[in-house]
């Protein structure tokens, strides 16, 4: 395909919006990025007396329960869930610790659990330099481009923590009324995001030109070529003076190598804690709520452009959450401002391995442990 579009520009899902949008962390997602991800999530119906999943089942997915109940059930007892009185994945603990069984006709919400955390992380990035963009205001002008780069499905397999490097790898080109910029049946090396200007995209078939679309600030053309070798399918060309954002095929292969972010093993978790380093989760506050580290402080990502300034200089942060990929994320942008900050590697264990998921505690206070350094505003 020659052009792409934002992703909330996508066809009407069949889930109700609003209903997933309550949903945790799907909540804490933009709209681009959760639409995204409903495209690829399938919604489930179960009939009373069906078995939606078994304890030990290890099937990577969130599944959330929109209508009905259910029964859940392990070797201490049976729990019921009446259907919307959880925000949360049923049951999510990975493999599976209990049995569901439908105790009345339900319908659920399926959701690879690797393109979720891929997404939220990429969304609450997005937002975090869409903040820092926004209090800059030598980019004032830029703004409205920047922000439609960074809800462009193009980038969406793009690590996380590449996200701000997008903009590095960004080339501006002066261009003119009457230019073309791509020639149908070339090979094309680069893709273009219009930061100013229009232009008109048309296609040569049987003998003669036929008009597709008239696009201009935000959309990006040409992205097929990043991902492959095929010749150009339309031409595309100025209508009006403007400059074009010009992203290169090596450029976009560098975007998609993950960097490198200091971490400490799990096994020198409590050598860490001794020393004085505080614990910061960095998942939701629902999910913070459900359960967590004895003594971490909880500080989403999400809200990590508002709350960092809470932190303190000389303090040591490890960062934590259940998959790694947000702590990650949240260490690498703390490190940037300054701070001492290093992700927890091994994350996943803390919620699977029974010897530290038996430490998670429920429902403690969001506050640094009493004695140590306590935070100051920058």
């Amino acid at each position: 395909m020659l052009l792409s579009q934002p992703a909330e520009a996508s066809p009407a899902m069949e889930f109700d919006l609003a209903l997933t949008r309550s949903l945790v962390p799907l909540k804490d997602m933009s709209e681009s990025h959760l639409l995204d991800l409903l495209a690829n999530s399938q919604a489930e119906v179960f009939f009373a007396g069906q078995t939606l999943f078994e304890a030990g089942d290890y099937d990577r997915q969130h599944l959330y329960l929109l209508h009905g109940d259910v029964i859940l059930q392990s070797d201490s007892g049976e729990e019921q869930v009446k259907g919307r009185s959880t925000l949360m994945p049923l049951a999510h603990v990975q493999p599976r610790q209990v049995t569901a069984i439908a105790e009345t006709d339900v319908s659920l919400l399926r959701i690879d659990s690797e393109r979720l955390d891929q997404l939220l992380t990429w969304s609450q990035v997005s937002d975090y330099l869409q903040l820092n963009i926004s209090r800059q205001r030598d980019l004032d002008e830029d703004i409205g481009w920047m922000t439609t780069v960074l809800r462009s499905n193009l980038f969406f397999k793009v690590p996380p923590l590449n996200v701000e490097q997008i903009f590095y790898r960004l080339e501006a080109r002066v261009v003119h009324a009457g230019d073309t910029v791509i020639r149908q049946g070339e090979i094309g090396d680069c893709c273009y995001f219009i930061k100013e200007g229009e232009a008109s995209v048309d296609r040569h078939n049987d003998g003669h030109w036929t008009h597709l679309a008239d696009i201009g600030p935000g959309r990006c053309f040409g992205e097929d070529a990043l991902v492959n070798d095929a010749p150009r399918n339309a031409r595309v060309k100025m209508r009006t003076d403007g400059v074009l954002m010009v992203l290169d095929k090596q450029d976009f292969y560098h975007l998609l190598k993950e960097p490198e972010v200091p971490s400490v093993p799990i096994s020198e978790l409590n050598a860490a804690r001794q020393r004085g380093a505080v614990l910061l989760d960095t998942r939701s506050e629902e999910e913070y709520s459900e359960r967590h580290l004895p003594e971490a402080a909880n500080i989403p990502l999400s809200l990590l452009a508002i709350k960092s300034r809470l932190l303190a200089d000389p303090v040591e942060y490890l960062c934590y959450c259940d998959t790694g990929r947000r702590s990650r994320a949240t260490a690498h942008l703390l490190r940037q401002q300054g701070y001492r900050a290093r992700s927890l590697a091994d994350c996943p264990r803390l919620f699977t391995d029974p010897e530290w998921r038996d430490e998670l505690v429920h429902n403690a206070p969001q506050v640094l442990r009493e004695g140590r350094p306590q935070p100051e505003r920058r």
